[in-house]
């Protein structure tokens, strides 16, 4: 059976990792550098980077933060935001990174998926999704639709169905932001996330409302996720307690979900 993976997510702006809550209300916890150092000597399987307001600024991702952050870590690391070209790409991976995340761009170029995926390999391509519980209707049929710019556009298109031609372009991996659980701390939207999973042939990255390791046990239990994102769990300021990685980890292996070892 495959490990489930544990993996920090650095929402990052002006140099600074932060916290939103629904996308919205960022407050900043700490820099770059020291938040990567920090979360690789915790042990943690996985980072992801984004650099929150490139796509939506329509600049280029700041390379500099991202070296920053490689310079610490030693997992595999993905990095998103402001990506547009295969150019693009290829800088980040040079800067550190091993995985490329693609999300507003990929809703507006799709083919850049396939792009990446051929240039760099599919291993290398993660769609990133930011989806909203909507009412459902027959363009909408899963009850979830696609977000772009930091969820400020919404775009009309069903987020499961994304997700399979996400696959079908190239994507090796995607990761499900829920705009609705973000930040909230009251677990996982299961629902969407099973959807995604049951929809896909590729690995599932579920992404907003850990606020409790039991959360990260119901998301590996009762859907296909093989990743979770546990961002406000281990820093953000808003919650009452901070757990560790390792703290994570026992409540996961008590619960027979199968996790990379803790090394004391």
């Amino acid at each position: 059976m495959l490990t489930k993976r544990l993996i920090a997510c650095f929402d990052v702006k002006n140099g600074m990792v932060t916290k939103a809550k629904q996308f919205q209300d960022n407050i900043d916890v700490m820099p770059v550098g020291e938040a990567a150092r920090r979360i690789y000597e915790e042990q943690i399987d996985e980072v992801i980077f984004y650099d929150i307001l490139a796509s939506a600024e329509k600049r280029p991702i700041d390379l500099d933060l991202v070296r920053q952050a490689a310079r610490e870590v030693f997992v595999p690391f993905t990095v998103g935001g402001g990506i547009r070209s295969l150019d693009d790409m290829y800088r980040v991976l040079k800067a550190g990174a091993e995985k490329i995340s693609i999300d507003s761009m990929a809703v507006r170029n799709p083919h850049i998926i396939t792009q990446g995926a051929l240039a760099f390999g599919r291993q290398c391509m993660v769609l990133s999704m930011q989806v909203k519980r909507v009412p459902k209707t027959d363009k909408i049929p899963s009850g979830y639709e696609i977000a772009i710019d930091g969820a400020r556009v919404f775009t009309g298109m069903d987020a499961v169905e994304w997700a399979k031609k996400g696959e079908s372009l190239g994507a090796g991996e995607i990761c499900v932001n829920s705009i609705d659980n973000d930040g909230m701390l009251s677990g996982y939207d299961l629902e969407i996330t099973k959807m995604i999973s049951d929809a896909v042939n590729i690995p599932v990255i579920a992404s907003g409302g850990a606020g409790r390791p039991e959360h990260l046990v119901d998301v590996f239990t009762k859907t296909g996720a093989g990743a979770g994102i546990i961002s406000s769990m281990l820093y953000s300021p808003r919650v009452e307690k901070n757990y560790t990685v390792q703290e994570i980890k026992e409540v996961l292996v008590k619960a027979g979900v199968p996790v990379r070892p803790f090394i004391v």
